[in-house]
């Protein structure tokens, strides 16, 4: 009997992949994954396609199946609107997503992985380590159920939720293709935004793709001996062969990195360091002419229990800002929404593991 772990994932598949699976597997037309795609990116069940015969429907759900996420529990902030939702998938492991509402538009906040490898110290979702990737339908499946949740459409993705998406790398370049589909979301490349902890190889290797999305690269140190000391990642890279990978991205692409920089107290927030942090970034990244636009987004960091980390007073947040800005460089405190939620990534999904969180 086939379990439902080997059948199809139909929405991890091309416009090219699910013509093949039609023609080859099921012996249809081709024509008929132009009427699926964009109804399987709108989060239409099989058994709702209408447009397909209740023959071909029945079929389909025998030897496909659904990876969109459920929701297991949603939170609503009382003070911005900020959507955090905790989502079951297939497996019954949980992932995090949330949707804030801006101006502009509304951006989902995306995970990459159940759980994370990554190992930095101040961060909830690398407790426990990582579980397993995400394939690319589950990806695009929390851009999906959010928007079809909220009946709002959602413009803009940040991966920024819980894992690293560069330790993803294949499934996260096959979401980042179909999320952009005209038939399907149809959210261009310049609205999405990739965070990750430093991960250089695959930082060239996407440089090499060119596509025009917005990196953002968390430093969160000036210098090995601090960043090593909170984000193990250092001890592979360490900040100079990452910030030569930012140049080299920047080169290829033309796109602004953001440097993301959590401050924590007492631990890389003082006026040494903001000086340090100026005077790396302008060595390494202002040389002739292939100097390039620097902007640093500085982050209090969230308090979790396990790792006793605190953060930073307004005083040294407002200082440390001042110096970057004296030295050239483009420095802003990011906002911080649905605070009444816990709208930071990787405390819900471990209370409903059943484990402690203290924000």
């Amino acid at each position: 009997m086939t379990s439902e772990y080997e059948k199809t994932d139909l929405l991890s598949l091309s416009p090219t992949e699910l013509e093949s699976f039609f023609v080859e597997k099921l012996g249809e037309p081709k024509y008929r994954a132009k009427q699926i795609f964009p109804l399987l990116h709108r989060g239409v069940p099989l058994s709702e396609m209408t447009n397909l015969s209740k023959a071909l429907r029945e079929k389909l759900s025998e030897q496909c199946e659904d990876r969109l996420p459920r929701i297991e529990r949603k939170l609503v902030s009382a003070l911005d609107g900020t959507v955090k939702y905790l989502f079951r998938l297939l497996d019954g492991n949980c992932i995090e997503t949330v949707v804030m509402k801006y101006n502009h538009g509304n951006t989902v906040c995306i995970s990459s992985q159940v759980g994370c490898r990554m190992g930095c110290r101040f961060c909830a979702s690398t407790i426990g380590g990582r579980v397993r990737n995400l394939e690319p339908s589950e990806l695009i499946g929390q851009v999906i159920m959010a928007q079809k949740d909220t009946g709002e459409r959602i413009s803009n993705i940040v991966m920024m939720g819980i894992g690293e998406p560069l330790d993803n790398f294949n499934n996260v370049v096959k979401f980042l293709s179909l999320v952009g589909c005209e038939e399907g979301l149809n959210i261009g490349y310049r609205h999405i935004s990739l965070s990750t902890c430093g991960v250089v190889d695959k930082i060239y290797e996407l440089a090499r793709l060119e596509l025009p999305i917005t990196l953002s690269v968390s430093l969160h140190a000036p210098d090995n001996e601090t960043r090593s000391a909170i984000m193990p990642i250092n001890n592979r890279w360490g900040v100079e062969e990452l910030l030569h990978a930012c140049r080299d991205y920047y080169g290829k692409t033309g796109r602004r990195i953001s440097f993301e920089y959590t401050l924590i107290s007492g631990k890389n927030d003082s006026r040494e360091n903001a000086e340090k942090l100026a005077a790396v970034l302008n060595s390494a990244l202002r040389k002739g002419k292939d100097s390039m636009p620097i902007h640093v987004n500085l982050i209090p960091v969230n308090e979790v229990r396990e790792t006793g980390f605190k953060r930073s007073g307004g005083d040294a947040i407002k200082a440390f800002a001042a110096v970057l800005e004296s030295k050239g460089i483009r420095a802003t405190v990011r906002r911080k929404l649905g605070s009444d939620i816990n709208a930071s990534c990787g405390q819900l999904r471990r209370e409903a593991s059943g484990e402690a969180i203290n924000n």
